[in-house]
């Protein structure tokens, strides 16, 4: 075993040393490309604070900064979304790079750049060199290579700007996945079955498209979307494409929270920002946290760490955070081909040649690949049936300038009041976000901001005919999305709910696939509950594990009587919980499982015709509360009968199924004990036994669900796979009494003190000081780097 693969089996200790000690660790570094003498100061919590004598040159540190915290974390993002995973790893990934390379950006690069705030480009441009000038520092030995290079035998590559900015497959979009499983559902089962799949609002009956048949649809149009999509594998390619392809869509496990609270409901009299979006959990962790200052440069927050600048924090003028916002910006496209003619296809009633990229992907150990990527004037060809002379295409805003992931959030760096962040939301591309504002003058506010395609005679619920009678007609008008500024209650809170104001224009439909409610519900009743609030109390809010969602369940139980000691046992707990979903609850044991795992699902058995079922893939707990709640004429002519019949159904088979997984005694029962977050690098399969538990961060028990403020989505086995990335929560005018927590640390490197520090805190609540002033930042210093040009 090589010392670079000994090097990445090393445990981190749970608490910095660096933390403790009295004095920071001084550092000089020579750094070619830099311009300037620079400081980097890292501080006990591992948070770069990049001191620099321009713009360019604190871009130019971001990218060196971001490589030396997690180079293997970003050129894995690069590859896989350029469509490069072949040249480092061989073969098996040629599949997965030519699925990628169907949705990189073709068109024009002046126009993409224009779609960014001025200076964007030469800023994307500083941060590339940056990470390049860290790549050939390590290239030469001069710096730490990260272990997994040695683990795969790969090394990593250099950027350029417009590579970062051609990669849309990284971003969320909704909803083409979707619209394939409701169309191959409403075939088995008609259109009422979509019902128990995934509640829509409002309320909303799915139109199949005139001329569409659902049961044209084969079961394998999204694998090339799932490949081009997905997170790159180490267990082998098509074990990959069976997982991803029969994975619910990950667009219905991510949300958020943000809130933003005027000053005249603050304990200081200034706003509060407050943000945990949420994402699935991994390690390293989906963002990364930093400080840059320069002349006319402020930034500290969060972005994704291959991306400049950041996404949610501060400028210093104003403070911003973001929550998806589930507009719809994807359509499935179905043609018809000439038979004989698989790249021919029918468009208003005239056969159109498709348009042919060849590309040659180079391969490790091999001959390079001539690939060809099909387009149709909608997008991307991403299946074709020869049986069938079918073909279906994606048509995503991806394809458009300016819609690189967070990229819009150039607009952000600059804004000093809210006429900017109105410009900033209007030029927002993907994903499409619920931003929010708050400034020391004490104005805030928000807008709904991303491309939102125009549909004029269709709902964007299903795949559509490709022959013309299913066009965009251009893009909403950005103002047309809704925004509030200085509401009158003094708070603004999103949570991916349906918060289309009462009486906004339908003539549109701008989506349907918004979140299950139960977290903006929870935080109306919080802000309900008291007239002022502290950061405290916003940190302690993004830990709440209050649960509406069962307690809804709890409702329906008012008139169900135990069958048996057990079931009697189960329906005490539930009536005498308070809905808290704690790691250490046995009613929250029973009320979590039964939700995520049995009560949809035996709802279905009794609702959704048999051939349906498993295409069912969902069975969105709220959609099954929301039927039993409501009666819905689908659970037939007696339906309290059948309400009790699933009801009793599935308690029985939640109680069986945890008496296997916990034992028989229902009482030390708890739902940690299911709910564990357990996380493992990608290349963990490449490491012993051994080797794989000194990486792995976890397994510890989780409170919370899917359905929570503190949300810790559940998976198929109940781990918790999705939760907050990272919690910041900021004074706005104060900025030093700002706290944050990074899920699970700052590092990528497990020898690092920084790679899994914040986990007890997130799992507690203990955050740590977002510092901002050079005083503050200083104070908290735990390792100086002093930086100067190499000649």
């Amino acid at each position: 075993m090589t010392r670079g693969i000994r090097a990445f089996a090393v445990f981190a200790a749970a608490l910095s040393a660096t933390a403790l000690q009295a004095e920071p660790v001084a550092e000089n570094w020579q750094v070619r490309g830099l311009e300037a003498p620079a400081e980097i100061i890292v501080d006990r919590w591992g948070l770069a604070h990049i001191y620099a004598g321009s713009a360019r040159d604190a871009y130019f540190l971001q990218g060196y900064n971001v490589a030396r915290d997690r180079l293997w974390q970003i050129d894995l993002w690069r590859k896989r979304g350029l469509g490069l995973l072949s040249e480092s790893f061989g073969e098996a990934y040629v599949k997965q790079d030519r699925a990628a390379r169907l949705f990189l950006y073709r068109g024009d690069m002046a126009g993409e750049w224009r779609r960014y705030a001025p200076g964007a480009r030469g800023n994307y441009e500083a941060f590339a060199a940056g990470i390049n000038a860290y790549v050939d520092e390590a290239l030469a030995g001069r710096k730490p290579m990260p272990a997994e290079f040695a683990l795969t035998g790969s090394k990593p590559a250099h950027w350029r700007a417009e590579d970062v900015v051609r990669i849309r497959s990284h971003a969320l979009a909704l909803n083409a996945r979707s619209e394939v499983q409701r169309a191959r559902l409403i075939c088995k089962g008609g259109v009422e079955a979509d019902r128990f799949n995934q509640r829509l609002y409002p309320g909303h009956t799915p139109r199949v498209p005139e001329g569409l048949d659902p049961c044209s649809i084969d079961a394998d149009v999204m694998d090339e979307y799932a490949l081009a999509t997905g997170p790159v594998g180490f267990e082998g390619l098509a074990r990959r494409v069976e997982a991803s392809s029969a994975a619910p869509a990950d667009d219905a496990m991510e949300g958020s929270n943000n809130w933003v609270i005027a000053g005249s409901r603050t304990t200081t009299g200034r706003p509060i920002l407050a943000n945990d979006p949420h994402r699935a959990l991994t390690v390293p962790g989906l963002r990364y946290v930093v400080h840059m200052e320069a002349p006319g440069l402020s930034l500290i927050g969060a972005g994704e760490p291959g991306v400049p600048g950041i996404s949610f924090g501060h400028n210093g003028k104003g403070a911003f955070g973001l929550t998806i916002f589930s507009a719809d910006q994807e359509d499935v496209y179905v043609y018809e081909t000439q038979p004989g003619r698989p790249d021919t296809y029918r468009y208003r009633g005239r056969w159109e040649k498709m348009r042919v990229v060849r590309e040659t992907i180079p391969v490790k150990g091999g001959k390079p690949v001539t690939v060809e990527l099909p387009f149709t004037r909608h997008g991307p060809v991403i299946h074709r049936s020869a049986e069938r002379n079918r073909a279906y295409a994606v048509r995503s805003v991806w394809s458009e300038p300016g819609t690189s992931a967070y990229a819009a959030a150039s607009w952000l760096a600059g804004a000093s009041g809210w006429d900017d962040f109105r410009t900033a939301a209007d030029h927002w591309g993907t994903p499409p976000l619920n931003l929010i504002w708050a400034d020391p003058g004490g104005a805030i506010g928000w807008a709904a901001a991303g491309l939102t395609p125009v549909r004029r005679n269709w709902d964007g619920l299903l795949p559509v005919p490709g022959d013309g009678r299913y066009e965009w007609d251009g893009m909403l008008a950005p103002r047309r999305l809704p925004s509030v500024r200085d509401p009158a209650g003094g708070w603004i809170a999103t949570a991916n709910e349906m918060n289309l104001p009462a009486g906004y224009p339908a003539d549109v439909p701008i989506g349907f696939e918004f979140a299950d409610p139960s977290r903006s519900h929870r935080l109306v009743q919080l802000f309900s509950g008291k007239d002022r609030f502290s950061v405290a109390d916003a940190a302690a809010m993004q830990m709440d594990t209050r649960d509406l969602s069962a307690l809804r369940l709890v409702a329906l139980l008012s008139d169900m009587q135990g069958w048996d000691a057990d079931s009697a046992l189960a329906l005490r707990l539930l009536r005498e919980w308070d809905g808290d979903a704690r790691a250490d609850s046995a009613a929250a044991a029973i009320a979590a499982t039964w939700l995520a795992s049995h009560l949809g699902r035996t709802l279905v058995a009794h609702v959704v015709r048999p051939e349906a079922q498993p295409l069912v893939q969902r069975a969105s707990a709220d959609a099954a509360l929301h039927a039993l709640e409501t009666n819905d004429p689908l659970l037939g002519p007696d339906a309290a009968a059948t309400t009790r019949r699933v009801l009793k159904e599935s308690l029985t088979a939640t109680l069986e199924d945890l008496r296997h997984r916990l034992g028989p005694h229902m009482e030390s029962w708890t739902w940690g004990a299911v709910h564990k977050l357990e996380l493992k690098p990608a290349v963990g399969l490449l490491l012993r036994p051994d080797e794989l538990e000194a990486v792995t961060v976890g397994p510890q028990p989780v409170g919370g669900s899917g359905t929570t403020v503190a949300l810790a989505s559940p998976g198929k086995d109940l781990a918790a796979v999705h939760g907050p990335s990272v919690r910041i929560v900021m004074d706005v005018g104060d900025w030093d009494r700002s706290v944050f927590m990074n899920m699970p640390g700052q590092s990528a490197d497990p020898s690092s003190p920084h790679y899994r520090d914040f986990l007890p805190g997130w799992l507690e609540g203990r955050f740590a000081p977002l510092t901002y002033t050079r005083p503050a930042v200083e104070k908290a210093a735990g390792r100086v780097i002093s930086l100067t040009p190499a000649r």
